[in-house]
Parts: structure tokens; C-alpha cells; sequence
């Protein structure tokens, strides 16, 4: 177990706490912390004193497992913490591309950029075009008589309406 006073664990499990509600680390990834952190802990003690499996410490740490709520629950008031609602943070987006464009007053105005790439332009007309299919080889008659050719067929896909 870490030696740190009472005030220095507060202030990190507030940290923690803070990270986790930010959005910065995962809930896995925040009892992982606590448990290292403020209890020094390894994994086999710490899930023992939870009631539960190495493994299902382990998958819940990584973000893989799929716990209960009681679960969750139960290992986080071990730090004096409880399960709650939150607000969700609104995620980053990156701002558009903007171009400026004359106009016909000779001033220049700012138009969003579709930020499509030629590449994607190529392959949006590619996958809406005719594919040709080969359907292999075909003997004709019986075995050894003439020789097999291989025929294409075009199929025009309906890929839906388009924008």
C-alpha cells in the first residue's frame, strides 16, 4: 500500500476523477489508476478484495470486459466514489477548411471547402460505374474436346439514390 497522508490521495483521486470526466481516460483506464495509484495494489489482491476474477479485473481495466453496474459500483466506493450522471462533453471537431472566393463586387467571401478529395471523388464514380465479373472457365461439350473459355458478364449495381 502507497504511504501517502490522506490529503495527497484525495487530490489524486479528485485528478483521476477529473480525467475520466473530461473524457482524457477511459473508466477502465481510471480504476487501473486507482487501484496503482492509491492503493498499490496488483491485480490478483485488488480483485480478491472486490470479489472477483483476476481476468474479469484485468477485461475491465482495458476496457474489453463487460461489467455490471453493481460491479463498477462496488470497486469505485472502495475510493469513497459512487456511480452518477454526468453531462456529456460535446466531442472536439476539427474546424472546416475555408477558401475565400472573389465576388462580383471585387470582395472576397468566404465559402466552406467540401473537403472531399479527388481520390475519394475517383472512387465514389468507380463504385457507382458497371462492374465486370469474371465467371470462370466453362468446358465445352466433353472433357478434352475444345477448349475452355472464360466468360465476363457486366452487372450494374443499384447502389441506392445519390446525392
Amino acid at each position: 500500500m502507497n504511504t501517502m497522508t490522506g490529503e495527497e490521495r484525495k487530490r489524486l483521486i479528485e485528478e483521476i476523477m477529473q480525467l475520466h470526466a473530461e473524457g482524457d481516460i477511459s473508466l477502465g483506464m481510471a480504476i487501473r489508476r486507482l487501484r496503482l495509484e492509491v492503493t498499490g495494489f496488483d491485480q490478483e489482491t485488488f480483485a480478491r478484495m472486490c470479489s472477483m476474477s483476476t481476468r474479469a479485473l484485468y477485461q475491465l481495466e482495458t476496457d474489453k470486459g463487460n461489467p455490471t453496474l453493481s460491479t463498477v459500483d462496488s470497486i469505485l466506493r472502495k475510493f469513497g466514489l459512487r456511480m452518477g450522471l454526468m453531462k456529456a462533453i460535446a466531442p472536439y471537431t476539427k474546424p472546416s477548411p475555408v477558401a475565400t472566393q472573389p465576388t462580383s463586387n471585387g470582395r472576397a467571401a468566404a465559402t466552406k471547402s467540401t473537403g472531399v478529395s479527388e481520390a475519394a471523388n475517383a472512387y465514389e464514380t468507380n463504385r457507382k460505374a458497371a462492374r465486370t465479373v469474371s465467371r470462370g472457365a466453362k468446358p465445352k461439350g466433353a472433357a478434352g474436346k475444345s477448349a475452355a473459355t472464360a466468360k465476363s458478364k457486366v452487372i450494374k449495381r443499384d447502389d441506392g439514390p445519390t446525392a
